[in-house]
Parts: C-alpha cells; sequence; structure tokens
C-alpha cells in the first residue's frame, strides 16, 4: 500500500532533470518525489520550469514507469520580511500549478520562517496560508509542512497546534526522521496526535546531537546558534527505526493507500545509486516487519 520514492537530490549535480526518472527506475523505485531543482523550482527562487519542460518530463516520468508522488518547493512563505514573503506566495503559486499539471496533488515542503522572529514569522506564515489555502482547496491539492531545524518553529508537537490552527485538512504535517532530535525526539506522541494528517515520512538516519552532555558535536563560538544534523543511510545513525515504524504501524499510516515514505539520504552523493538500492531494501524489510 506504501508508496516508496527516492529523493533524486543526490544524482542532480551530474544529470540532466529528464535523465532523473531513468536513474529512479534504475535503482529499484517505483516512484519519486521531486525535490528543488534548478531547472523546475530551485530554493527560493520563482519556478524556472516552463509548461514545455514539465510535459517532458512527465512524460519521461511515464515512460520509465516512475510516479510522481510528491514535490518539495521551499519558498520562505513564512519570512517576517514583506517583500520576501510575498515573492514566496507569488512563487508558490506557480509552483502549485506545476504540481496540476504533472497531475500530483501532494507538495510537501518547510516553514521557512526564522526562529529570532518566530511571532512574526507566525504571522508571515498565516498571512501566506491566506492566499495559498484557496488554491489548495480548489485543486485538490494537499501540502504538508515539516518544522525543520532553525525554522521558528522546530519541536514536532508544535509544529501539529500551527498547522491544526490552520482548521483544515488540505494542510498536514511531514515526520523528517532526520530531523528526530530537533523535533524533540517525539514520534511516539506526535504521529499518534497527527493521525491521518500525516502526509509524507522521510527517512534517513541522523546523530542525536544532544548526547554527551551537549558535547557530542563541537561548533565554535561556544553557544552559537547552527543546527547539526545529517542524512545517513538508514542504521548509520541513532534514529530507532522499530519504533519509528512500529509507531507507524499502530497508527494505520503503513495500511493508507496514500500515505508516502521518502528516501532522502544526502551525504553519500559518491555512491548514490547503490545507496539508493540500500535504502528501498530497508525500507521494504521496516515496512514488512512493522
Amino acid at each position: 500500500m506504501v508508496k516508496i520514492a527516492l529523493d533524486p537530490t543526490p544524482f542532480h549535480p551530474d544529470h540532466d532533470l529528464l535523465d532523473l526518472p531513468d536513474l529512479v527506475a534504475r535503482a529499484g523505485f517505483e516512484h519519486l518525489q521531486l525535490a528543488p531543482h534548478p531547472d523546475v523550482s530551485p530554493f527560493f527562487r520563482h519556478p524556472t520550469a516552463d509548461d514545455a519542460l514539465v510535459a517532458a518530463f512527465r512524460k519521461r516520468a511515464a515512460d520509465a514507469g516512475v510516479g510522481i508522488t510528491s514535490l518539495l518547493p521551499v519558498q520562505r512563505i513564512s519570512s517576517p520580511e514583506e517583500t520576501q514573503r510575498a515573492a514566496a506566495v507569488r512563487n508558490f503559486r506557480r509552483v502549485l500549478q506545476i504540481a496540476v499539471d504533472l497531475d500530483v496533488r501532494v507538495l510537501n515542503t518547510e516553514f521557512s520562517g526564522r526562529p529570532e522572529r518566530a511571532e512574526d514569522s507566525e504571522d508571515a506564515f498565516h498571512r501566506s496560508m491566506e492566499e495559498i489555502v484557496p488554491v489548495l482547496e480548489r485543486e485538490g491539492l494537499t501540502l504538508n509542512f515539516d518544522p525543520h531545524p532553525d525554522d521558528f518553529v522546530e519541536d514536532a508537537l508544535e509544529a501539529w497546534r500551527v498547522v491544526r490552527g490552520l482548521n483544515t485538512d488540505r494542510v498536514g504535517v511531514v515526520y523528517v526522521a532526520s530531523h528526530t532530535f530537533h523535533y524533540g525526539d517525539r514520534a511516539t506522541s506526535f504521529l499518534p496526535a497527527v493521525g491521518a494528517r500525516l502526509g509524507a515520512v522521510y527517512a534517513a538516519d541522523t546523530f542525536d546531537h544532544r548526547r554527551s552532555h551537549g558535547l557530542r558535536y563541537i561548533s565554535n563560538p561556544p553557544g552559537n546558534a547552527a543546527r547539526i544534523h545529517q542524512h545517513l543511510r538508514i542504521g548509520a545513525g541513532d534514529v530507532d527505526w522499530a519504533e519509528l515504524f512500529g509507531t507507524l504501524r499502530g497508527t494505520g499510516f503503513l495500511d493508507r493507500e496514500d500515505a508516502i515514505v521518502v528516501s532522502n539520504v544526502f551525504a553519500e552523493d559518491e555512491t548514490a545509486h547503490e545507496t539508493s538500492q540500500y535504502q528501498l531494501r530497508a525500507l521494504r524489510d521496516l515496512i514488512a516487519g512493522a
């Protein structure tokens, strides 16, 4: 039932956009999530794809037998700077049209605000969503948010409260395993609370930066606000995968027809093909054993 998708970001530097579906298929995946790409929707910029390129990508994916589960745009829709926020909403509207043209109904994103201006960022988020939600409702799209490290909201449960407050089922959340410890290590409480509003799970491992009384990583000067995490292959870090997938099974996520699990390892570009194959095997085992 679960769609296991590959985020092909590790292939971006050395391969053309239109080659990505074939690379995903060669790694054994039947689905991909299209993350920010310089030829489609770069980070924080207006999308660069025209209708012809969008149509060509859709055809190449179909020819490769690869479904596009979701898009991952990242725009500053929660920026406390109004010029940035307004530009982000304009950019996001074009991304939503690209999703429709690709016949993609799910978009996963980040809040993209600032932690040092949390109140202003949350206000900006709500002003942006007043413009975006009507488009989601009109087009039948779902938009899911990840409280990314170094955002105005990082704790998983607090992020759920922000999303829930929008009072629309067109907006949900993403659980990113490599952000587990910035979330507060809350899989067993967060995922049951979210329930059916969990839109996707990203699968990559990370180390727990909180261990060794906060000295597992030393970043100078002491006390700076840097957030550290990794996107490692499953089993290479500290995420409790049995607990995570057991919780996902208990909440019913793994039995849903619309469930999406995305492999998004970014630390091993040199072995991207082999690592992707490893991830697919590991995810199938976790889903079967959960």
